[in-house]
């Protein structure tokens, strides 16, 4: 266990540049840019490549809070 420990630090490190990368990567103009005189697109749907690094940022979001957690915990 005190090897995970000691790696742990180095993981949420590597986590959170994925999780910036992530989320830097998303699709421009959907925030509240949009709401203020945007564009005029309502609802989309997510397709191939914008779904699957949605679906990326999910995971590297829950490992990050779960590397956080066992941090706490075990740190």
């Amino acid at each position: 266990m005190d090897i995970i420990i000691k790696y742990i630090p180095y993981a949420q490190i590597g986590l959170a540049l994925l999780l910036i990368i992530g989320i830097l990567l998303q699709q421009r103009g959907a925030g509240l840019s949009s709401t203020f005189g945007g564009s005029g697109v309502g609802y989309s749907t997510k397709r191939g490549a914008e779904k699957v690094i949605f679906q990326f940022t999910i995971v590297i979001a829950v490992l990050f809070i779960t590397a956080c957690i066992l941090a706490v915990r075990f740190g």
